[in-house]
């Protein structure tokens, strides 16, 4: 019998099979494929980035080598952390098993539909990029809470359906090119001491990539867009994610504590204002002001993304906000104000709240965030009832939990009467301001005193309005027209409030939550932070300009100044009309670099220790880098570690 099989195998054709014909490849060879496949499409994806951004003068040719050099380390790094299960699977995956009909159908469907996400994925970058100048970072980690209204709102702002096409017919492209490689290596046979190796190699490497790499090891120089370029965006995004919640003293600069709080005193002192002795807070002081207070109804208006630029009260000249304009002609006007972040909550926590960005989350989404010291409990106090108003659904970013526990009453999206006009953001601003005149009126009857934050939406993607605004067409314009959208609706909230009979005795302040767009070189570009503060009560405070620095968190001392409210606080904000011009300071976040500017200076901190100053030219909108400014920079981790500390041991609180 051996005989005959011999000879039956030993045969021309079965020499040929044997000897001749190509060699199956090794399973692993699907594992190289996989990899392979992702390097490509994430290396296509930082050269259209990269060209992009040296459109816009924001890389230098110089800059390049380096852009691709360490882009391609953080590549093949998220390579190992995408390869290592599948690693694992060929290792341990019994031969009859891989060489199954369920088992082969299975890696061309997986195939597919991995290439499929990872050229999707690139798409979704290149917007992201476009809106953030940032690979994936923070922002998308808090995107991904609330799936409906994010995805939705992708949807109706960006090609999602071509892009999916687009990633299929690639996809599919790709596959189709590959189609001989995937096929042999499904006939590859390999005893289990063949498959240890591969496995080995990509697990030891990934072991010295995870405990080598961090998101800040490829930052080669003071160009942050060229570092973002360098990136990697998935690598980046579950970066940000496993931080979100970090602990500030283990990853950033600090100094010792009883330096670190006479710092934060001075930072925070103004000539009217008393440290009290022995209190729990080491910023509590009595803040005094002479005469009675005016106790003016106050309705802060926190307009939506409505960055300084787009106003000609603060120099542009496109004519976009009219009404803004005219109203500022008759206000109090703050031409040097400052964000201290790029999102709404962090809008939210500086204007209530009077509390720094501390990173990574703002306290508005924080656990333990209940009963905090914040601009609705001076206003109680003092005989008013607080409200917060808000056109979307308030369980979007905590914000419904955060007011409803800090003193105010909340009037939502599910509160209104129908709406005219409404996106996934929320009603349209003039069914909001409708709403909130609702409130007021009733409030106004039961002779309730009126103090109410109304948060904005419309001035958003995808910048859809109501029909019938001059210059606004109603599926959006980008933009501009939300823009010119929200300075309309602002104007017509205007003329009916001078319709009201409370209207005498009312202060508005309008400030946007943050700018438009983080965009520019910077770790922290400044001109993205620039922000309208204008107060009106045509009757009780005359029209000037104020070209002192101010920040969010100088919006609520400021306004309580201006009433001549005197009271205890433990504020990281001043009054700016009552502080000394030298005493100024603007604390600012991006992702996690945070910073503290003054006086030309941008002090900043970045994450796992990293210090840097620069010199900031306001006329030439540039930053460059200047030898460490080292009392800048302790003033700026003072400030930062004491509001941290404060936090954690819940005791941003007089009581």
């Amino acid at each position: 019998m051996n005989a005959r099989v011999y000879a039956r195998n030993n045969t021309p054709v079965a020499r040929v099979a044997a000897g001749n014909a190509p060699q199956a490849a090794s399973r692993h060879a699907l594992l190289v494929l996989f990899a392979a496949i992702y390097l490509v499409v994430s290396g296509a994806t930082r050269a259209l980035l990269a060209a992009r951004a040296g459109a816009a003068e924001q890389v230098s040719t110089g800059d390049l080598f380096s852009v691709f050099a360490v882009g391609l380390g953080y590549d093949l790094v998220t390579a190992l952390y995408l390869c290592a299960p599948f690693a694992l699977w060929l290792l341990f995956l019994p031969q009859r098993a891989y060489r199954s009909r369920v088992h082969r159908a299975l890696v061309w469907i997986g195939f597919y539909l991995v290439t499929l996400s990872v050229t999707y994925l690139a798409a979704v970058e290149y917007f992201f990029f476009d809106e953030f100048n940032a690979r994936f970072n923070y922002v998308a980690v808090e995107y991904l809470i609330y799936p409906h209204e994010v995805f939705i709102n992708i949807w109706e702002s960006y090609p999602v359906a071509r892009a999916i096409l687009a990633a299929a017919v690639v996809s599919g492209l790709l596959l189709w090119a590959l189609r001989s490689r995937i096929a042999r290596a499904l006939e590859a046979r390999a005893a289990p001491a063949e498959r240890v190796r591969p496995a080995l190699v990509v697990l030891i490497a990934l072991a010295a990539a995870h405990s080598g790499v961090d998101s800040t090891s490829g930052r080669f120089n003071h160009n942050r867009i060229a570092d973002e370029l360098a990136a990697n965006g998935i690598y980046s995004f579950f970066s940000a994610a496993a931080t979100s919640d970090l602990d500030y003293r283990q990853y950033y600069t600090t100094i010792e504590n009883s330096e670190a709080i006479a710092r934060a005193r001075r930072i925070v002192a103004q000539p009217n204002a008393t440290f009290l002795p022995n209190a729990a807070n080491p910023l509590a002081r009595r803040i005094q002001y002479a005469g009675p207070p005016r106790l003016l109804n106050v309705i802060v208006l926190l307009e939506e993304s409505l960055g300084a630029g787009f106003l000609g009260a603060y120099g542009d000249t496109r004519g976009l906000t009219p009404n803004l304009d005219r109203i500022a002609r008759e206000s109090l006007v703050f031409t040097n104000t400052y964000a201290t972040g790029t999102r709404t909550v962090r809008g939210m926590e500086a204007v209530t709240a009077s509390f720094p960005p501390v990173p990574a989350e703002s306290l508005v989404k924080r656990r333990g965030n209940e009963g905090m010291f914040n601009w609705s409990g001076v206003m109680r106090r003092n005989g008013y009832s607080p409200t917060f108003v808000y056109g979307g659904y308030g369980t979007f970013d905590n914000m419904n939990y955060f007011f409803g526990n800090n003193g105010y009453r909340v009037i939502d999206r599910t509160d209104m009467d129908a709406p005219k006009f409404s996106n996934i953001w929320g009603v349209s601003d003039e069914d909001l301001f409708r709403n909130a005149f609702r409130v007021y009126d009733e409030q106004h009857a039961r002779g309730e005193r009126i103090f109410s934050v109304v948060m904005t939406t419309s001035n958003h993607k995808p910048f859809t309005f109501p029909e019938g605004v001059n210059g606004v067409a109603p599926r959006g314009g980008g933009r501009e027209a939300g823009v010119r959208y929200a300075d309309y609706a602002i104007g017509g909230f205007m003329d009916e409030l001078r319709r009201r009979p409370y209207f005498r005795d009312t202060l508005v302040v309008i400030v946007a939550d943050h700018g438009a767009r983080v965009y520019g070189r910077e770790d922290i570009p400044l001109p993205s932070y620039e922000i309208p503060f204008i107060v009106y009560a045509p009757r009780h405070i005359a029209p000037r300009r104020v070209a002192a620095l101010v920040s969010q968190i100088d919006v609520a001392p400021t306004v309580l100044g201006l009433l001549n409210i005197s009271y205890d606080s433990v504020f990281f904000g001043k009054d700016v009309l009552a502080a000394a011009p030298a005493n100024r300071s603007a604390p600012l976040n991006h992702n996690r670099d945070i910073a503290l500017y003054s006086d030309g200076i941008v002090n900043e901190l970045g994450f796992r220790g990293a210090r840097a100053s620069f010199a900031y030219d306001r006329e030439q909108r540039r930053q460059r880098p200047v030898p460490g400014d080292e009392e800048g920079l302790k003033d700026t981790a003072s400030l930062f570690q004491i509001a941290y500390d404060l936090y954690r041991t819940r005791r941003y609180r007089l009581d």
